[in-house]
């Protein structure tokens, strides 16, 4: 997909699509990193995110035995 970049000042601005970035769970915030001369935008995770879903894995498994 190619977008256009709009300049706002000093600026640019990547217009996306509402519907990429629900389908890539970015909610009101993102983190940015740059990695050579790419450009990497990601969602913000939550604290913990995913943790609950991990440990009902780790109990259908079996691996939630104390250790000792």
């Amino acid at each position: 997909m190619k977008i256009h970049l709009i300049r706002i000042g000093n600026s640019r601005i990547l217009p996306l699509p509402e519907s990429l970035l629900a389908r890539c769970g970015f909610g009101e915030e993102a983190e940015i990193r740059v990695r050579g001369k790419v450009l990497e935008i990601s969602p913000v995770r939550k604290l913990r995110e995913g943790w609950e879903e991990a440990f009902k894995e780790m109990a259908r498994r079996g691996d939630n035995a104390p250790l000792l």
